[in-house]
């Protein structure tokens, strides 16, 4: 039996050079705060290329993003996740994604790649969406991408424990993360 060719799942599919459009994307994360809540927050600084290939398995991402600009819309806790005691952004300023493989799966991408945080690099596989290729309206082209993944801070030597009376922790462990990525196609 002979599959369709992947592109044909991606309306519009180009292939090119990409970057996040800063005004339009958002690399956003959430974690269980006070066991009760998750606190939300975002990184507003980031650099993200995606280049996409004839073949979509052969295409590839690379994101650094400055995680002094971390925003969770309260600067005393903005201040404290930059601190030691978290993402200490004095010794690592960054953190970084360089993917390492694309393949498809029944509900769609996986793009496999490393991840750099704290000093600490691991694999971590993000499930992608690619929502579709096209014009924009200043004569370009655009691409949009979903993508989600977890982490566990500890992984990354981020091991803060916080205990509350009668239990449990002020911060969680697992981190959810989350990109919404409007990509202009580079000339």
């Amino acid at each position: 039996m002979h599959s369709a060719p992947a592109t044909v799942a991606i309306p519009g599919y180009l292939a090119g050079i990409w970057k996040a459009d800063p005004v339009h994307s958002e690399i956003a994360f959430s974690v269980r705060h006070l066991m009760v809540s998750k606190a939300r927050g975002r990184f507003t600084g980031y650099d993200v290329t995606i280049v996409t290939s004839e073949d979509p398995l052969g295409s590839s991402v690379a994101a650094t993003i400055d995680l002094t600009s971390i925003d969770t819309g309260y600067e005393p806790r903005d201040n404290h996740l930059r601190s030691a005691d978290y993402l200490e952004v004095g010794k690592y300023p960054t953190m970084s994604y360089r993917s390492t493989g694309i393949r498809r799966t029944d509900d769609g991408w996986v793009v496999d790649g490393e991840l750099t945080l704290h000093g600490v690099t691991r694999p971590v596989p993000l499930a992608v969406e690619a929502n579709g290729f096209g014009p924009d309206p200043f004569g370009g082209q655009r691409a949009g991408f979903s993508a989600t993944t977890q982490i566990n801070r500890r992984d990354f030597g981020i091991d803060i424990t916080v205990p509350m009376d009668g239990g449990g922790v002020v911060v969680g462990d697992k981190v959810s993360i989350s990109l919404e990525i409007q990509a202009v196609l580079q000339k």
